[in-house]
């Protein structure tokens, strides 16, 4: 209580009004959480079990009026089980893929992990009995907590798991062509040349998989699989990759610490996505115009908004940390049928690109996006993981690099 380092602390607190009056607000708060009127009654409820059974009763009828969660106490636990299961999947998603090689410097300590209780977790932050490491990831945990709850109530607010089926209903009822079964796709490869210098597509080929398998894979060329449908563009059948994306809770908590946002209103807005990659431009453009018709004979108007399109050149100008002013693609949202769904298309050419590209490559603008606004930082500083994160980002990058060129 009367170290240098909480006198320092104090100090620069009383210094900067805003910080003052955040500390109190969040005080206040962790006072109405746990019913206690000061910081050490935290004592009573850690070391007697009856006083912290009951601020975890009274917590959770507090947190379900404030996520909008009705139903009976089972339900209300259920809801907060799965919160603390997205906040550990939110450090299982990055340790498994963008920080793969440094997994083991981030497990989360196993005190924390197989903890859910909220008030457990809070109580962990004024138990000294817990190692500095493991009251970080009990506050971590709870902060993503937080937002995964603030997600959840959205979600439920607007229904976007029944939009979601209402949208693959959409498809297959009025965009697919009517000579495929539902979710038949045909397999197809595209046989790639890339320059040597960055990496860009200089040629493209689509192949049968009986003509893939007889070819010699070469250095600087790539083979890709892609499971097209099709669509009948009055009277002409047109192949189409497509990948549709329901955002996972985890991916939204993560692009919600990206954004430095606690709104998912405001800051998850491609909830519901669909890429596409056609053959050509002209193939691309006959697939929008296919769209606005079909969401018509569907008895809905189609809008296109915030339409983004570099696929025959100019600069994109997206906002998003880390993203290339050399990727192309054509990008919008279309307003149908109470929905607003993101459409990213790409041509063969374009989407090898995306994938392949040096400085465009989608694996290494998840290295960018991650370290350049923070995230990384935040959810591991250094103080307890004792890793050079502007180190690992460079070496992160020069490892996808060589998969993606090397593979």
């Amino acid at each position: 209580m009367f170290s240098k380092a909480s006198k320092s602390w104090v100090a620069a607190l009383n210094n900067d009004q805003l910080m003052k009056t955040k500390y109190r607000l969040v005080r206040n708060q962790i006072f109405d959480l746990l019913g206690i009127n000061s910081l050490d009654e935290t004592l009573h409820l850690i070391h007697i079990p009856t006083r912290r059974q009951e601020a975890i009763s009274r917590s959770h009828s507090l947190l379900a009026n404030m996520f909008g969660i009705s139903g009976s106490p089972h339900d209300v636990t259920r809801h907060l089980n799965d919160y603390a299961r997205t906040a550990d999947d939110v450090i299982q998603t990055l340790r498994s893929k963008v920080l793969a090689p440094y997994s083991s410097h981030l497990e989360t300590t196993n005190e924390i992990t197989s903890t859910n209780e909220p008030v457990t977790l809070l109580l962990c932050l004024f138990d000294d009995r817990f190692h500095e490491k493991a009251r970080f990831e009990a506050k971590r945990k709870l902060a993503l907590m937080g937002l995964a709850g603030s997600i959840d109530h959205r979600e439920r607010e607007t229904c976007i798991a029944d939009k979601f089926s209402e949208f693959i209903n959409f498809l297959n009822m009025f965009v697919w062509s009517s000579n495929l079964k539902i979710g038949e796709m045909e397999p197809a490869y595209l046989y790639s040349k890339h320059n040597p210098d960055d990496f860009q597509c200089a040629e493209v080929e689509t192949l049968t998989p009986e003509a893939a398998q007889r070819l010699s894979p070469q250095k600087g060329t790539k083979l890709t699989l892609i499971k097209r449908r099709r669509f009948n563009d009055r009277g002409t059948e047109i192949p189409i990759y497509v990948t549709i994306r329901k955002k996972a809770p985890a991916a939204k908590v993560i692009k919600l610490l990206r954004k430095n946002e606690k709104n998912p209103a405001t800051a998850v807005d491609d909830e519901l996505g669909l890429m596409a990659v056609l053959n050509s431009v002209n193939d691309v453009n006959r697939f929008v115009r296919h769209l606005t018709r079909c969401a018509a004979k569907a008895g809905s108007f189609m809008t296109l908004e915030d339409i983004s399109d570099t696929l025959t050149g100019g600069r994109y100008n997206g906002n998003a940390t880390g993203s290339s002013t050399k990727t192309a693609m054509l990008k919008f949202f279309a307003r149908i049928g109470g929905m607003r769904v993101e459409f990213i298309i790409h041509t063969n050419r374009s989407y090898l690109n995306y994938m392949y590209q040096r400085d465009v490559a989608h694996d290494e603008y998840e290295v960018k996006r991650l370290f350049d606004t923070g995230v990384a930082e935040f959810l591991f500083p250094r103080d307890f993981y004792h890793l050079n994160l502007t180190s690992i980002r460079d070496r992160q990058l020069a490892r996808f690099r060589k998969l993606i060129e090397e593979s």
